[in-house]
């Protein structure tokens, strides 16, 4: 049913009767209710994406400030990466290198190596994103860390074992001053036998009681090296290494007795097959004579050393 409204009419300068029906109303209504939201809708979207409060300012600016953390503790990170790799390097291609042990593979060294990125295909939040890329290089250098120090601690332990090789090896002559050698390492004449045979080391001639020291750290064995040496030492310095003292006057050491290089062990003398006072000197290494020449390095400048190579290439007569 229509309802009876007056409005002033300008015009005629008069109120004037309207009728509006309830279809009037019902479009003034709508009209008065989407103007009302429309306005609401842009306050809205002003207050929440125009605006920010200061709540929101105060978030955003801790937001900016952590994402600035987070950069630079990624680029520490790639810093460390660095400094990691040339531990690695330098343990690979210096330490391990000098003590002739294989480099660790790269696939152990880093089982990060052929895996893709976590987060490569991750559209993510950019603080996010940065938080699980430092944690991906935080998990790698963690490992890193664990195996370098195994690896670390493996090249120490060859340290200790490089210096007691270094101790093993007879690098010193078995008589002080010695500038020559009476008959070499090699096939010789045999002076009482009278055969040529194998000579498994050196004669160094000198007068009856001159002291002789070990050439190297190890220990007195039992063993006497075989028959027609007379009074023998034989050491074990261990790596593969035996040294052998014979012709001796008198021993001084006993059997099972521990032995550091240049300790006095016995003296010269002319006993067993022996045609004159003199020391027999051989190295064993691996049971197997090697000329012991060779082996003079520790204390002997290299015009000595020349000389008594030279003499032990001569091709003489053995004393024994």
């Amino acid at each position: 049913m229509a309802k009876s409204f007056y409005y002033f009419n300008p015009t005629t300068l008069s109120f004037e009767k309207t009728e509006f029906t309830f279809k009037d109303l019902a479009k003034r209504a709508l009209w008065l209710v989407a103007t009302a939201l429309s306005f609401a809708l842009v306050f809205v979207w002003l207050s929440f994406y125009v605006i920010d409060s200061p709540k929101e300012r105060k978030l955003q600016k801790e937001n900016n400030e952590l994402k600035q953390k987070l950069k630079q503790i990624d680029q520490q990170l790639d810093v460390m990466q660095i400094v990691m790799n040339d531990i690695q390097d330098r343990d690979d291609n210096i330490y391990r290198s000098i003590f002739e042990v294989e480099p660790i593979p790269i696939e152990k060294r880093n089982p990060f190596f052929n895996r893709d990125t976590k987060y490569d295909n991750i559209a993510e939040h950019e603080t996010v994103k940065l938080l699980n890329i430092i944690s991906d290089k935080t998990d790698q250098m963690i490992v890193q860390m664990a195996l370098e120090k195994r690896s670390l601690d493996t090249v120490s332990s060859l340290v200790n074992r490089k210096s007691e090789m270094l101790n093993a090896i007879p690098a010193i002559r078995p008589i002080k001053n010695m500038y020559s050698v009476t008959s070499g390492f090699g096939r010789r004449f045999h002076p009482i036998l009278k055969t040529i045979r194998m000579h498994t080391g050196i004669d160094i001639t000198a007068p009856k009681g001159t002291p002789i020291y070990a050439t190297a750290d190890g220990t007195v064995s039992a063993d006497q090296g075989g028959s027609g040496y007379g009074v023998t030492v034989v050491i074990n310095h261990g790596y593969s290494y035996q040294t052998l003292y014979a012709h001796m006057s008198k021993r001084i050491v006993k059997t099972g007795q521990r032995i550091k290089r240049g300790q006095l062990i016995g003296y010269v003398g002319n006993t067993g097959l022996s045609m004159g006072a003199h020391l027999h000197y051989e190295v064993l290494k691996g049971g197997s004579p090697v000329n012991p020449v060779h082996y003079f390095f520790s204390d002997i400048t290299p015009q000595e050393y020349d000389a008594i190579l030279e003499s032990s290439k001569k091709i003489n007569q053995a004393l024994s």
